[in-house]
């Protein structure tokens, strides 16, 4: 099986594209973040749900203090009463480096073995420099699950 048979096709986040359009499209495509692409639709980086709500929602000294916080926090920010501004922030700010890519004619297997490398749970599928969705490990497990194997020969 080669990765174009479970690639799910997605928008690129590109310049001025907002959170919430961000957050809408990962949603619907359940794939953690999004290639970014300048204007020609060269990819440029990535933009992901776990780097914006790290820099948009979670204060450093949270972070640090994970182990040892309570139930309730009181005396900081919560989350829902900076969810407005942050969904309407541009994706611009939060865009890291590429990700990880493969061509649609890669083994599904080579694929997997890749994210498991690099400890990822996504890659993205670009041939000759287009974009044509991404493979999740939430994608392939779906994939598996349906699958009807023939029944043994005798």
């Amino acid at each position: 099986m080669n990765v174009e048979q479970i690639l799910t096709p997605t928008m690129v986040a590109k310049a001025g594209m907002t959170v919430r359009e961000l957050f809408e499209e990962c949603t619907r495509a359940n794939t953690p973040g999004l290639p970014f692409c300048d204007v020609s639709g060269q990819i440029t980086g990535r933009v992901t749900l776990k780097n914006i709500l790290k820099h948009g929602c979670l204060p450093e000294y949270l972070v640090e203090m994970a182990q040892v916080l309570g139930e309730q926090i009181s005396n900081v920010q919560d989350i829902e009463a900076e969810a407005e501004q942050l969904l309407s922030n541009p994706v611009d700010q939060y865009k890291q480096e590429p990700h990880l890519s493969t061509t649609s004619a890669s083994s599904a297997v080579k694929a997997l073995a890749v994210m498991e490398q690099s400890d990822t749970s996504y890659i993205f599928v670009v041939d000759e420099g287009k974009y044509k969705g991404v493979v999740t490990i939430h994608g392939l497990a779906s994939m598996l699950a349906r699958y009807d194997a023939p029944p043994l020969q005798k």
